[in-house]
């Protein structure tokens, strides 16, 4: 879809300004409504539409004007009932490009309000990589038809999209490129180039193929211009830089576009032959997926949640962690319940067993922060990971030494108790070794998994540092002071 076609970006203020300004009209409309509807009065429906339609006219026209990823931004901050209204007044052609930015939860409360025919129409608007994000949350019935509908040419690219797993280069690739044959001249290409309506998004560089479509070289569209015309394209190409595979991770091309500020990349297949390009945009979009994703992971929340989903929906996404963290805190409070004749007798134990735990905590915390970025990165592998748990363990016990220390002159000028104090130094020593083992470990074991490393690595993490740092710091006041 060209860019051009679409309303430019919000530039008369921020769109929490425009998300403002929108809430305070729908809230003029549902006054205004509501005090229509309580008069008794002589032609009463059509006063109501008449009311209607001027309360919803700025609304319209303020929606007209905004960039699709703006109306996706204002559509995923309304409550069900006011985003259903909002998106209603959004034109039919648009509906497809805005399916596209919105939320997984959020576009699945739009699909659901819009019959087969509405669903197609927006539909045939996008581009197969476009179609092929939306694909899942559509009927199948549509899907079926829209199969149906598409050139031969689209509809293979549409079910070769299909076909790849999510998380792979080939999921993310776009179709829309810039092919040019090696044995013409620049001059040819450049009337090509004058031809086209439009150039894709993100088009720095051309692909250079042969007869068969094999991949043999860029051309910059700098190098275009400044070389001479009448030089052929195979004298000045340059050859392949970054090359993917359709079955590549997706994270690997992220990392690869981070590494040598690329725009854009050439997708071949098993024989070479070009089949599609990754873009910087592409690549922003999936990192940005995955660090939600990572973020409401370590929490034990899943990524698709709806903001304004019905309660029973919500509750239902967050037992299963809520639960585990029950479980956890029940273990927790058994193993301070196994100390309590320690506790009674030395009351010290009870004010200062939260500190060990909770310093436990944050440091195993930041250790599986860094672990979980390195596994994203590609960092980690058999060949350095027994000195990643050397390195980790020995770092855990300088700060175990070092705030346990702290910690412990800290319980000596309160208790004027040197034994105790020593018993505070020896559990955070412990717990940071703990901690690092437990930081490490969670990560690379959901990875080996095959499960995302960030999934309820947090709750996980505080669970054990806590049960285990009450453990340690009663346990050794246990044979040590009493």
């Amino acid at each position: 879809m060209a860019e051009d076609q679409n309303p430019s970006p919000n530039t008369g203020g921020t769109v929490q300004d425009t998300l403002a300004r929108v809430t305070e009209l729908l809230r003029r409309h549902r006054l205004v409504e509501g005090l229509v509807q309580r008069q008794d009065m002589p032609r009463h429906d059509l006063v109501e539409t008449l009311v209607h339609k001027q309360n919803l006219a700025e609304l319209q026209q303020i929606l007209d004007h905004l960039h699709p990823a703006d109306v996706a931004y204002i559509l995923e901050s309304l409550p069900r009932d006011e985003r259903l209204l909002v998106w209603d007044l959004v034109k039919a052609e648009r509906d497809g490009e805005i399916l596209i930015e919105v939320s997984d939860a959020v576009r699945e409360t739009l699909i659901a309000s819009m019959d087969s025919d509405e669903l197609l129409a927006a539909a045939e608007n996008l581009d197969a990589d476009e179609i092929a994000d939306l694909a899942p949350d559509l009927p199948g019935d549509v899907v079926s038809e829209l199969l149906r509908s598409m050139e031969a040419d689209e509809r293979s690219r549409l079910q070769s999209a299909l076909s790849y797993e999510e998380g792979t280069v080939g999921a993310l690739m776009d179709f829309e490129m810039v092919a040019i044959r090696n044995d013409v001249s620049l001059e040819v290409v450049l009337r090509y180039l004058r031809r086209r309506d439009d150039l894709p998004d993100q088009t720095d560089t051309l692909f250079v193929v042969d007869r068969d479509d094999i991949l043999r070289g860029t051309l910059s569209l700098r190098r275009l211009l400044v070389k001479d015309p009448e030089r052929i394209v195979g004298e000045v190409m340059r050859e392949v830089g970054v090359v993917f595979r359709p079955d590549d991770p997706a994270r690997e091309a992220a990392s690869a576009f981070e590494r040598y500020e690329l725009v854009s990349a050439p997708v071949v297949d098993a024989d070479g032959r070009l089949i599609g390009r990754l873009t910087v945009n592409d690549v922003v979009d999936f990192i940005r997926a995955e660090s939600e994703a990572e973020r409401l992971g370590q929490a034990g929340l899943r990524e698709d949640e709806d903001l304004f989903a019905p309660v029973w929906n919500s509750a239902r996404n967050r037992w299963p962690w809520l639960a585990v963290n029950l479980l956890t805190a029940l273990f927790a409070s058994r193993v301070i319940g196994a100390f309590e004749g320690s506790i009674e007798k030395l009351a010290a134990l009870a004010a200062l067993m939260p500190i060990v735990a909770g310093i436990g905590g944050n440091t195993g915390n930041q250790t599986s922060a860094l672990i979980i970025r390195a596994l994203a990165l590609g960092q980690i592998n058999e060949a350095n990971r027994s000195r990643l748990w050397r390195k980790e363990a020995w770092f855990a016990l300088l700060n175990g030494v070092v705030w346990g220390v702290a910690l412990g002159l800290i319980a000596f000028a309160l208790y004027q108790n040197l034994p105790l104090a020593l018993v505070m130094t020896a559990a955070m020593m412990l717990n940071f070794l703990l901690a690092a083992a437990v930081g490490i470990g969670i990560p690379l074991t959901m990875h080996r998994l095959g499960r995302d490393p960030a999934l309820g690595t947090s709750v996980l993490l505080t669970a054990t540092t806590d049960s285990g740092g009450f453990f340690i710091f009663l346990g050794l006041a246990t044979l040590i002071l009493l």
